[in-house]
């Protein structure tokens, strides 16, 4: 199963320009199963989809819709992607994180083929002491679920670049610290503000940082993508 996260800034590419269809076409360079999406939303007319449905449709996917807000693509800026053959377990959650710039979260449970899993997309906040309580909210989340253990993924921009500080150092006792390539900014990445993680450790493999040069442009974030095996998958 290929998954991936991807900060798409609003739409805007670096030198600011609107363009969502390059947004699409990344997606269509990786072809994943699941894709979670940060700034993902218009935050003007949150019921307006950025990207078009049926562009979305056209590449093999289907926006995942909190009950909250069945009007909106997505839940405080993240939209997740899935393959329009998923199977969807427990319906989509969205989960408030807070923030001066309130953060949210999606968390979902699916099957897409390869057995059951925990889907959690996030977007963590700017300053630490922020992170680490979203990061806690985020385990809290987890654990109450349906109350099923599930192998879960976490997927999104942590905005965190520091091995174990802040929101990493927390997540860590779940998601252990692997590695993760650079994926900001865009067009010389240097920090890895993004993440996919996984409980228990080990279940992503292939982390990469999708580097092409539509994806250079598209965004100031370049994806994040990995190949995930599940348990008796």
């Amino acid at each position: 199963m290929l998954v991936a996260t991807y900060n798409i800034h609003g739409g805007r590419g670096p030198a600011g320009w609107f363009r969502p269809r390059r947004i699409l076409s990344v997606i269509g360079e990786i072809r994943p199963d699941v894709i979670a999406l940060q700034e993902a939303q218009h935050y003007l007319w949150r019921g307006r989809p950025m990207l078009p449905e049926d562009a979305v449709a056209a590449l093999g996917l289907r926006p995942l819709r909190v009950a909250e807000a069945p009007d909106q693509q997505g839940w405080r800026g993240n939209v997740v992607l899935v393959r329009r053959d998923a199977t969807l377990l427990r319906p989509p959650e969205g989960l408030r994180l807070g923030g001066m710039q309130p953060r949210g979260g999606i968390m979902a449970e699916l099957d897409l083929g390869g057995g059951p899993f925990r889907l959690i997309a996030a977007h963590l906040s700017l300053g630490a002491a922020q992170r680490r309580r979203q990061a806690r909210l985020l385990l809290q989340a987890m654990r109450e679920g349906s109350g099923r253990r599930l192998p879960t993924l976490l997927l999104g921009d942590l905005n965190e670049w520091r091995a174990g500080g802040s929101a990493l150092g927390v997540l860590g006792s779940a998601f252990g610290h692997p590695a993760a390539p650079p994926s900001f900014p865009a067009f010389r990445p240097r920090l890895a503000l993004d993440r996919i993680l996984s409980h228990p450790p080990g279940l992503a493999a292939a982390i990469s940082a999708h580097d092409t040069p539509l994806a250079r442009r598209a965004s100031d974030h370049l994806p994040l993508k990995a190949w995930v095996s599940l348990p008796g998958g």
